[in-house]
């Protein structure tokens, strides 16, 4: 299945993307995309729901991130051997773990933000899991029972405030519309192989990133079970596993964002987002 949100920021109402190509409102089987929906359970009752009697959500409709009650959204550095190679780093003995903070999630088509002072907001086209049951200390051959589905991300970054303003990471990737989330949440029944997609990015109609899950370090099943044994994993948390090369901080010279700026990315069998990159008018 292909589960959506839809409708204005912070007042979504769940859906879901029917074989004929229109979008369902769920609304009357599902309260939202989140919490014991994401179980096998829940998602097995949106299954047996007949979407022909459900309402047809008006095209043009704005979608809202793909999940909702989010508590973590985890990222992984490094975890493409290409791209670690395009910036000079080593691939990690052990994964890369930070924290994006939630308030940069929004869906998939909200604009790109230039925060306040930014001279280098950066693009990362990224394969997200999605969490649909509790998982603690689960090891590999456990883990996949406790993934909900995954969906296209792009881990915007501004690098300067990621490297060059001391402390961690996530003050370079929390800024607001850091986190585009969708267009669906797509069930890992109709995902064969999460370690065999091709992924794409562009910026302007110029491809920037080309690249395949198969280049990922750590792949879904060790990063489920390694994130397990240091934190418990919620239904609704995010694990955002990283990027293949092409991203501006790599190139030769540097190439970042600028206000006019027009993103667009995507991944096999999980959709595209789009977004117009624009100054933060707070």
């Amino acid at each position: 299945m292909k589960l959506l949100r839809h409708g204005p920021a912070g007042a979504e109402k769940p859906g879901i993307l029917a074989e004929d190509g229109t979008i369902r409102d769920l609304i009357s089987v599902v309260g939202d995309i989140a919490g014991d929906v994401l179980s096998d359970a829940g998602l097995e009752a949106i299954r047996k729901a007949d979407l022909t009697t459900l309402p047809i959500v008006a095209p043009g409709t704005r979608l809202g991130p793909c999940v909702a009650g989010t508590g973590k959204f985890i990222c992984i550095g490094l975890n493409y051997s290409d791209h670690a190679a395009e910036t000079g780093a080593t691939v990690p003995p052990e994964p890369i773990i930070f924290m994006k903070a939630t308030s940069a999630i929004v869906g998939p088509n909200d604009p790109i933000l230039i925060p306040r002072g930014s001279v280098k907001t950066d693009w990362e086209v990224e394969l997200a899991i999605v969490i649909g049951t509790k998982a603690k200390y689960v090891t590999e051959d456990q883990a996949m029972a406790h993934v909900a589905g995954y969906c296209v991300a792009n881990d915007v970054s501004e690098r300067a405030f990621q490297s060059e303003r001391s402390g961690q990471w996530t003050k370079g990737k929390s800024c607001d519309n850091f986190g585009q989330l969708g267009p669906w949440l797509v069930t890992r029944d109709e995902v064969a192989d999460p370690q065999d997609l091709p992924m794409w990015l562009t910026v302007n109609g110029k491809t920037m990133q080309d690249g395949s899950t198969k280049t990922m370090v750590y792949g879904v099943k060790y990063l489920v079970s390694y994130l397990s044994q240091f934190m418990t994993l919620h239904p609704g948390d995010v694990i955002s596993t990283g990027t293949p090369p092409g991203v501006g901080l790599g190139m030769k010279p540097p190439q970042f964002l600028k206000a006019g700026d027009v993103v667009e990315l995507g991944i096999e069998g999980l959709g595209q987002q789009r977004q117009d990159v624009i100054a933060d008018p707070a």
